[in-house]
């Protein structure tokens, strides 16, 4: 395996749990699941949300989601993250005064989910991050990179339905989260590189996940200049890749992929079968 700064831990009891059910011949078979557990997160006195995730590394999750949805900079000082474990509960406390009750309260008068709203407040930085023109990607770090993070022991391997994001240098893999949602998974690694001082400069990006408006955002708000996902595209996240200057790899598989947007930072070092 890969030598990882944070690997994925498929083996911790607390992030799955055993499921008896029958297969397609009607036999008894148990599997593992990934369990689902809420986290409210409060920013100072103040609760934000409430997200429903693995459970594991409540931190870098707490600090990663604040970071993208512009409730904290990136150099912000962090006085002190408490998690409470019993409650399901993190709180990330600042030395800044916040209050972002006009925000909450936005989403809160937005139909459902509130979409809309989340999405432009995740844009509120996106036109003013420059991302690095120089950095490249040959395309031997994208076979070795693709290799050796689906042949990881991971939660995905082991139970499924989980997502997995993964912060990589040329063709070593750094740094992989897991959980049940791809911007959990993405906020976790944006909170572990500001809880650990890590910047973005030679860093490239991997998701198993699909390539959205919403991990496009994330990953440009993160300063990172390459996105590489096994999976597929949607058109706004196509579009707002370009207009980011954002390098987009998706249905990376093998020895195969498509590049959308970027191409000019791909350097192709490997001759084709």
């Amino acid at each position: 395996m890969a030598d990882y700064l944070v690997a994925p831990t498929p083996d911790d009891p607390a992030l799955t749990r055993e499921v008896v059910g029958i297969d397609q011949t009607g036999a008894e078979i148990t599997s593992r699941v990934p369990v689902e557990r809420p986290l409210t997160l409060f920013l100072n006195g103040q609760e934000i949300v409430t997200m429903m995730t693995i459970g594991d590394r409540p931190d870098c999750l707490a600090v990663g989601y604040l970071i993208n949805q512009n409730m904290l900079t990136p150099d912000e000082p962090i006085e002190q993250i408490d998690v409470d474990t019993e409650l399901d509960i993190v709180v990330v406390r600042t030395k800044r005064r916040t209050n972002y009750e006009k925000k909450l309260r936005r989403k809160t008068l937005t139909s459902g989910c509130a979409q809309g709203t989340a999405f432009g407040d995740l844009l509120e930085r996106f036109e003013t991050v420059k991302l690095d023109p120089a950095a490249r990607l040959q395309i031997s770090w994208l076979y070795a990179l693709s290799k050796q993070i689906n042949t990881t022991p991971s939660l995905y391997l082991t139970a499924g339905a989980i997502h997995g994001c993964v912060l990589c240098e040329q063709d070593r893999p750094l740094v992989y989260m897991e959980d049940v949602g791809r911007h959990n998974a993405i906020d976790k690694i944006a909170g572990w590189m500001r809880l650990n001082n890590v910047s973005a400069n030679g860093k490239l990006f991997y998701t198993t996940g699909r390539l959205t408006s919403e991990m496009i955002i994330k990953t440009v708000q993160m300063g990172l200049p390459i996105l590489i996902s096994r999976s597929g595209f949607t058109a706004w996240g196509v579009d707002l890749a370009r207009q980011a200057g954002l390098t987009l790899i998706g249905r990376a598989k093998g020895r195969r992929f498509l590049c959308l947007s970027g191409a000019e930072r791909l350097v192709f070092d490997v001759a084709e079968e």
